[in-house]
């Protein structure tokens, strides 16, 4: 018998990859369910097998615990136990049959301390054919174990690869790549390029980009909509790339209808867009043809922020470009032709530049841009006019001379403002102070209005909010992200210069994070669905 159990163990051992301790282990835990089974009672049994001579021996245990201090931590079956509510305290035990007061183990065994274990030696059930199936279970599920813990450890320092695989089968979109080595990996129908044919047989590249130790379902989770599988095919193509004489700069996906990736060169004498264009196209040709024809536009990169989104637009030819750091946004004129063909079908192309640039983008005609232009140096004439009362003329050399807001007029130095031909030192004085007065008077105002309301800090850090607005928000009992979340974009409008667009924009964001909840509850629900039917 002796013998059998060491036989047992170096054929599976052998046959699945698994070491013998887990085999062994396995075998001892089939052994104590059997033993256990000859008795009433919920008892502990641990069963140890020589590991040199195949002898073994059974062992009734009892947990030590101290009735006064917290429980220790107990194994699954138990707690589950406990949880279900179906446990009534014996002497403060839990678990009598399995549990021991530290009084009476002190007497058995001087010296042990709670969560230890006393031990007393049992007759062990036989290896016979109820050990055995218990065992070939037990064995089943530990190899099983074995096999996924090994596929993580395999894996896991692989996440950010490319890996070849081919198409085991496809199931409502959802496609399990076979990687070799019994080992399979699932590429989420999200995941997979729009309407692209997959069948069974197929041979297909995707980025690993998460690995899971999980006791059910899939561990490899693979990409093919990515952007870092973009990156990771050129440098596939490129050798100048993995050689760090090419630096991918950035990349965006419109996945299987087109993407743009922008490279810059290391070094001077080498052109970074033909490089990774390749002779006659033929590397940017093979990424495509990896992508499901997906057309790549290769961009060359530039620290200026404006002549790199000029070259992101490209094909299309941006005629003039106007830059709003604050509100981290650039306008694009484009002549009349060329602005279907600037934005792209359905925005695709001015979306992807924006994308690729991390710049909002506007695109418009010439003419649509010089009546814009027009129209906001109006309304700066306007304000000033307004505002300072001062006459148009003097307002109208204001806004020649670059001054954008009331702050600035107030507060630039007097010096500049000198410097302008038209304006002696007794209106520079007068329209500064002017200025002055102004702000201090709206301060106050704003300072009253508000009174001891103060938004949160979510509110103060959300993208497209400033300090004075969120203070006013917080006035109106608007004063966490997820209170401007549930405005509506009438309500935001009866603040005094709010406009439509701007209004919007502000709630969108607020209720990001809602929609980013829903999507992951949708996604788990239909990662469910597809276990449920696998």
């Amino acid at each position: 018998m002796n013998k059998e159990i060491l036989t047992v163990v170096d054929v599976v051992s052998n046959e699945k990859g698994v070491s013998k301790d887990i085999i062994f282990e396995a075998l001892e835990a089939a052994l104590a369910s059997a033993t256990k089974k000859r008795y009433r009672e919920d008892i502990d049994v641990r069963v140890h097998i020589d590991r040199e001579t195949g002898d073994f021996d059974a062992f009734r245990r009892w947990q030590v615990i101290d009735p006064d201090a917290p429980p220790p931590e107990l194994p699954e079956d138990l707690q589950a136990q406990l949880d279900a509510g179906n446990v009534e305290p014996v002497n403060g035990m839990q678990f009598p049959d399995r549990q021991i007061t530290i009084e009476k183990a002190l007497e058995r065994k001087p010296g042990i301390a709670p969560g230890d274990f006393i031990e007393e030696p049992l007759e062990p059930a036989e290896f016979g054919r109820i050990a055995a199936q218990t065992a070939k279970q037990v064995i089943v599920q530990k190899v099983r174990e074995a096999e996924r813990a090994q596929v993580v450890e395999a894996y896991g320092p692989r996440i950010g690869e490319l890996l070849m695989g081919v198409v085991k089968r496809v199931e409502r979109g959802n496609v399990l790549l076979d990687l070799g080595g019994n080992v399979e990996a699932l590429i989420p129908r999200e995941d997979m390029i729009p309407r692209e044919a997959v069948r069974p047989g197929d041979r297909l590249r995707a980025y690993l980009k998460d690995v899971r130790s999980e006791k059910r379902g899939p561990q490899l989770f693979m990409s093919r909509t990515c952007t870092e599988m973009l990156v990771e095919l050129f440098k596939l193509e490129v050798p100048e790339i993995t050689e760090e004489l090419i630096e991918i700069m950035g990349a965006a996906r419109d996945p299987g209808m087109r993407a743009k990736i922008a490279v810059r060169s290391k070094d001077a004498r080498l052109d970074p867009v033909g490089a990774c264009v390749g002779m006659r196209g033929s590397r940017v040709q093979a990424v495509s043809n990896e992508l499901a024809g997906e057309r790549v536009d290769i961009i060359l990169w530039n620290e200026n922020p404006a002549q790199f989104v000029i070259n992101a637009m490209s094909p299309a030819e941006v005629v003039s470009i106007l830059v709003d750091e604050d509100t981290h946004s650039m306008d694009l004129a484009v002549m009349e032709e060329q602005l279907s063909f600037a934005i792209g079908r359905g925005g695709q192309n001015v979306r992807l530049a924006s994308h690729l640039t991390g710049w909002e983008l506007n695109v418009m005609t010439e003419t649509a841009a010089a009546e814009k232009s027009d129209a906001e140096l109006q309304a700066l004439v306007t304000l000033f006019k307004e505002q300072l009362d001062v006459d148009e003329e003097v307002a109208t050399i204001l806004v020649q001379e670059g001054f954008t807001s009331i702050e600035e007029v107030a507060y630039v130095p007097e010096k500049e403002m000198l410097e302008i031909e038209e304006f002696d030192a007794g209106l520079v004085e007068e329209i500064r102070r002017r200025g002055r007065d102004l702000l201090l008077t709206r301060a106050i105002a704003t300072e009253e209005k508000l009174g001891d309301a103060r938004p949160a800090d979510d509110l103060l850090n959300l993208d497209g909010m400033d300090e004075d607005l969120a203070y006013l928000l917080a006035s109106r009992g608007i004063v966490t992200q997820e209170d401007l979340a549930e405005q509506s974009v009438d309500e935001l409008l009866e603040i005094e210069g709010m406009d439509e667009e701007r209004a919007a924009r502000l709630i969108m964001t607020a209720r990001a994070p809602w929609f980013a909840e829903a999507e992951a509850a949708q996604t788990a629900g239909e990662a469910a669905g597809g276990q449920t039917d696998g």
